[in-house]
Formats: structure tokens, sequence, C-alpha cells
């Protein structure tokens, strides 16, 4: 019996994974698969070349209890994208969704149940598999969709966090794959992580790979902030284009707010009311300090222990979307019978 109020945010096995295997430059047939591990040739290029790229979305027990998705299609175009900045095939949206519906009718009994705070996370996963030596593109790959009922990502809500900035190293260079979800960026920002979480802050706040003058993106997530009624966030670009953050632009220019997308310079941080970061996890997690180690610098924002006005109704506003308690104006929702 799972204690569906208490799931933390990791992994459980489920009943069954979906798979589709690339070869001769045609996509296979969807295979349902209940064993959790993968064979891979030792010189796969997935393990020494990096050609992976995964995604992460998540399916939500709605206040009727149906099952709701979140702009999946958007995740479907972005795996895409980052498969072929790599060399990699582009998986069909046929495909995509087919395996992504497959996954649901075979696990629905996992997707928890509305009023738990808990959710399905749906990790889709594509890696090359031809065993070569010297770079070069593989010509075969596996594209992988799993999932999990997982917890909210923070126990306490949304809880605000510290962040400190990072200078010793970049998650990715200017013109290189920050744009793209892949493994290498996030194999990058482990070091900074880890230095991070030493010295008491949840995650690194990184800056523009060139010049070290403006704020490209925490870690895990997209950076925004809050100032004049105005919803900031960073323009650059080495950075990922979040889902959620895309959906939190749209809702606070629905809500009034004035919307600015552009470079963010790191003296600007003071004049911010709220800050956060955001993503399909947490969807928003409140930032109440970011420290400065080079100049010795903490910026405050709000309170230890509350989010900003703005940004709880922003993050009450896309949940409430999410989980059928607020209209979707948008049409971002597709509910699976």
């Amino acid at each position: 019996m799972i204690d569906w109020s208490n799931l933390p945010f990791g992994y459980m096995p489920t009943n069954a994974n979906v798979r589709c295997t690339y070869q001769n430059g045609t996509w296979g047939k969807i295979e349902i698969h209940t064993e959790e591990t993968v064979t891979l040739h030792m010189a796969a290029t997935c393990l020494h070349y990096g050609q992976e790229c995964f995604e992460g979305l998540k399916a939500y027990r709605g206040v009727d209890n149906s099952i709701r998705l979140f702009r999946w299609e958007d995740n479907a175009k972005r795996m895409s994208k980052s498969a072929q900045r790599i060399g990699m095939p582009e998986i069909p949206m046929n495909i995509f969704k087919e395996a992504l519906f497959t996954l649901i009718a075979h696990n629905k009994e996992f997707i928890p149940p509305y009023g738990t705070g808990a959710t399905m996370y749906i990790r889709p996963l594509m890696i090359g598999t031809e065993g070569k030596l010297g770079l070069n593109a593989s010509t075969e790959y596996m594209f992988i969709m799993f999932c999990s009922p997982v917890g909210p990502y923070f126990k306490d809500g949304c809880k605000p966090v510290k962040v400190i900035i990072e200078r010793d190293s970049d998650r990715a260079a200017p013109l290189g794959t920050g744009n793209v979800k892949v493994g290498g960026n996030y194999a990058a920002a482990v070091n900074a992580t880890l230095r991070a979480h030493q010295l008491g802050y949840s995650s690194a706040l990184y800056l523009d790979p060139k010049e070290k003058k403006y704020i490209d993106e925490c870690g895990p997530a997209n950076f925004f902030a809050i100032k004049n009624n105005t919803y900031v966030t960073p323009q650059s670009t080495s950075i990922l284009e979040s889902i959620t953050n895309m959906s939190l632009i749209t809702l606070a220019a629905n809500m009034g707010m004035k919307v600015e997308k552009r470079q963010i310079p790191l003296d600007e941080l003071g004049s911010f009311e709220e800050a956060g970061q955001c993503g399909t996890a947490a969807v928003i997690t409140p930032i109440c300090e970011i420290y400065d180690p080079l100049l010795h610098i903490s910026h405050t924002y709000g309170f230890p222990n509350t989010i900003g006005e703005k940004s709880k109704l922003l993050y009450d506003t896309l949940v409430g979307i999410q989980f059928g308690e607020k209209e979707d104006t948008e049409q971002w929702i597709t509910i699976i019978h």
C-alpha cells in the first residue's frame, strides 16, 4: 500500500516502461518492458561521446479524478531539438505521443490521488547505442520512457532557499548546449552544486559564460525576479527554455504584469522585490537570499519562510490549472480518459 501523502521525490518501480529503437534510418514499434535495466555495448556513443538527451514532465490526477498532462507537446518538441543539437534523430510527435499514452495506460494506478500533493513524474530518454571508437554519431538509438510517483519536490511547500553565485565554472559555453536538455550540462554543474551544499546553499546561480556580468540560470532551473509589477527573466543563448518559465510568463502577462526577457546585470539584483527558480519538479522555488562570494554581499528577498505575493499568485494559478482547479484558458491541458 503506497502512502501517497508521504512520498519522497524519488524513483519507485512501476508496472512497465516503454521503448522504441531507431535502426537503418527508421523508428521501430513501441515496445512494453517490465525490466528496469538496459544492456549496452561498452563502446556505445552515449557512454563515450555524450549522445544522450532527456525530458521531464508530469501526469496529474485532477480534482475531477481525470488524468491530466501539461503541455506535453512542448516537451516532445524540446526533446527533438535537444536530439538534433547532438547529432541524433528527432523523435516524431506520433511516436512520442504513443509512448507517453502507452506508458500511462500501463501505470494508471501509480498516478497519485488528487489532494495528496503527489504526482507522476515521467522521464523520456534517448541514447546512442552503437558501439564506436572515434568521435562520430551513432546510427542506432534507443528511446525510453519511464515513470515514478513522486511527492512534492519540497515537503514544506514553497519554502524559500538561499543560492550562491558561481564564478569558478560554467554549466555551458556561449554557443554550446546550454539551451537544450542534455546530460553534459548537468554533469558540468555537479561540482558547483556540491560546493554550494557544503556552504549551506540550495544551489549555484550561474553567470553568463562569456563576460560574467549577467545572471544566466540556476543549476537545476530557470531564474526569474519581480519588481515594479514586472516579471523579469534572463535572455541568453546558454539557457534551457523552461516550459514552466514560458507558462509563468504567459500567466504574468494575463495578470496585468509587464514581462521582460532580457540580460539581467549583477548590480540589478539588489533592486528586486522577489526572486525564484522555476521548473517542472518544484514549479516555483522562491529565493530568499543570493550571496556573492567575490563581493561578500548578500541580496535578500522577502522573509525567510514565506513566498512573495506575486510568486505565490503565479504558483497557485499554474498548479491550479495543472490539477483542474482553475480554468485552462490557454489550452495547456490534455485529459486522458
